[in-house]
């Protein structure tokens, strides 16, 4: 095992006093101390007294401090991915919070109340599908920014080198940093990973597809819009596709998807689509500032932009497209190229083959950006300058319909430049590769889709099979629906949950103030009205004027408060509670 390389297997004592994280192939020893919280590394001599517990785990996660004080959390199921350059890639399964308080006795029972939620916040976050991590590669990495390097780099500890906007567990290895702990911390990515072993023409190739989510504005569909004063937009991926030849040959081609960079927000109000409202208490020059802080940003880490828009050109997102294209045209930097292309009028009646005009439309800038390409014996090919920035009003569904064609399209020439494909042959005739080529960009859709919006993804039906299907439009449209359950419901408590996850969201009891009258009078009503509405509908053997009047009256009821109920929507949403719900 090298210097810095993360410890993979471990056990967990607990005693009244400490608790001792033995890694099983060194002779080294964290111990902590639960009343003081204080960490200590030791060699192992024994002095690991008889316990109350014993846990095996394969990965320390680090600690978080809620109201009882400070929880070890720590990974105790994987699942292995595969292997990029020869380093397994492994996916949590399950992970576990040990408490480093003997007991909740000095909690009130509000806040143990309290502390219990604010628990379910982070078990929630790592439920939500899925993180991925490595003991010895450094995932949160494209393969062109690990070339890019000095040797310096190597040096530093697998957290001192990763990409901070991609390790999602940065926060709770605060107490981990200490350059002697270095072994113990592992850092964990947000995202998706597949890794394929696969053959053509005889040919055998690995096949990945890694794509990484942002810590910076992280956070769920309507309460995360658009961009911060620092530049961050919400909902930033990078995905990669990555293929290795048998011979050692590495390929690799970056894009990356982001929210519109400008001040936006879309409030849930129980609409099925609130209105997109541009800040408009922010200054102009203010948006073009963090537009502006965004682009330079971008291309510091990835050259020449493609910035790819495919919202509406009419209505509520046709008002934030002409803002965002009057915006790039005014900065009007040498980086930026930006391709608008109307998705939903140009693909209108399930014409989805019309696509292939925006493939088209940016095939010359696919091709001068090129990829990267390193040889086996260490030589560098070529280098991938320049970008696609997809985003549509979610930068989910539409986005990456238009990313999987890109990829695609690399992918072809990769596997030609690397005498997979002869130069006749064409990808999408090799049947087998295909069906798995698309049904990957389909799991990976709703996977991307499900950790931002809380659903899986809209047309993976084209995604799966190249066309839209009735039975795709019935998926869709339950996703739809699920949607709006989640997005007006739930998403309050998701949006804490990570928040408070990455640090930043304070743990105060009580957690928010009851609610408005409005919140338990108006959905009673409805439903005492719904109910005998109900009653009145199919109890009587027969109907009088008497239940008539009763049909009406509850049906009035029921009317009357639904409209009162989506008058003051906003009141009955599920909003965050831990920090300014548009910060």
């Amino acid at each position: 095992m090298s210097t810095s390389e993360v410890y993979s297997d471990l056990t967990l004592y607990t005693t009244a006093e400490k608790l001792y994280l033995e890694p099983k192939t060194s002779d080294e020893l964290l111990i902590i101390d639960r009343a003081s919280e204080v960490i200590s590394l030791q060699r192992n001599a024994g002095q690991i007294p008889p316990s109350n517990t014993r846990i095996d785990f394969c990965g320390l996660l680090g600690s978080i401090e809620l109201l009882a004080g400070r929880y070890l959390v720590i990974i105790t199921q994987r699942d292995l991915v595969g292997y990029i350059a020869g380093h397994p890639v492994w996916k949590l399964v399950k992970a576990e919070l040990i408490p480093y308080s003997k007991s909740l006795l000095h909690l009130t029972n509000e806040k143990q109340a309290d502390n219990n939620v604010y628990l379910s916040m982070v078990e929630n976050v790592l439920a939500t599908p899925s993180f991925y991590f490595s003991y010895s590669y450094d995932i949160t990495h494209s393969i062109q920014r690990l070339h890019d390097i000095s040797p310096e780099f190597w040096q530093q500890s697998l957290l001192e080198r990763s990409d901070a906007r991609f390790v999602w567990n940065k926060h709770l290895l605060q107490q981990f940093r200490e350059p002697s702990l270095k072994r113990f911390a592992l850092p964990l990515m947000h995202g998706f990973a597949s890794i394929n072993q696969c053959v053509i023409n005889g040919h055998n190739f690995v096949w990945a597809l890694i794509s990484r989510r942002s810590v910076n504005r992280a956070g769920t569909r309507w309460f995360r819009r658009g961009i911060d004063k620092s530049g961050n937009v919400a909902n930033f991926v990078e995905t990669e596709q990555i293929v290795e030849s048998g011979e050692g040959d590495r390929a690799s081609f970056v894009q990356i998807r982001g929210s519109i960079p400008l001040f936006w927000f879309q409030k849930p109000d129980l609409r099925y689509k609130p209105s997109i409202d541009i800040d408009h208490s922010v200054d102009p020059q203010e948006h073009q500032n963090a537009c502006l802080r965004h682009i330079e940003s971008m291309a510091g880490v990835y050259g020449r932009q493609v910035m790819v828009d495919l919202v509406d050109q009419v209505g509520s997102e046709g008002r934030l497209e002409k803002a965002f294209k009057d915006t790039i045209n005014y900065l009007a930097h040498p980086s930026v190229r930006y391709e608008p292309f109307d998705f939903h009028a140009e693909c209108r009646k399930m014409k989805w083959h019309r696509l292939s005009i925006l493939i088209d439309r940016v095939s010359l800038d696919q091709d001068e950006m090129g990829y990267f390409l390193i040889l086996k014996d260490g030589t560098l090919s070529s280098l991938q300058e320049g970008v696609f920035r997809t985003n549509c009003i979610d930068c989910l569904d539409r986005t990456n319909v238009v990313q999987s064609m890109l990829a695609h399209r690399n992918l072809e020439i990769v596997l030609r430049k690397f005498d997979i494909l002869s130069p006749d042959q064409k990808l999408e005739m090799q049947l087998s590769f295909e069906s798995l080529n698309k049904n990957v960009w389909a799991d990976h859709a709703d996977l991307i889709s499900t950790q931002y919006s809380g659903t899986g993804a809209l047309k993976t039906d084209f995604t799966r099979t190249g066309k839209r299907t009735k039975a795709g439009l019935i998926q869709d449209g339950i996703n739809s629906l699920m949607r709006y359950y989640k997005n007006n419901f739930n998403d309050g408590f998701r949006q804490d949950s990570i928040d408070l996850f990455l640090g930043n969201g304070k743990v105060v009891s009580p957690i928010a103030p009851p609610p408005g009258w409005r919140y338990i009078t108006f959905p009673s009503v409805l439903l005492i009205a719904t109910a005998m509405f109900v009653a009145s509908a199919i109890l009587p053997a027969e109907y009088s004027t008497e239940c008539l009047m009763y049909l009406m009256f509850w049906g009035g009821m029921m009317a009357a408060t639904a409209y009162y109920i989506f008058q003051y929507g906003p009141e009955f949403v599920d909003k965050p509670k831990l920090t300014n719900n548009n910060s």
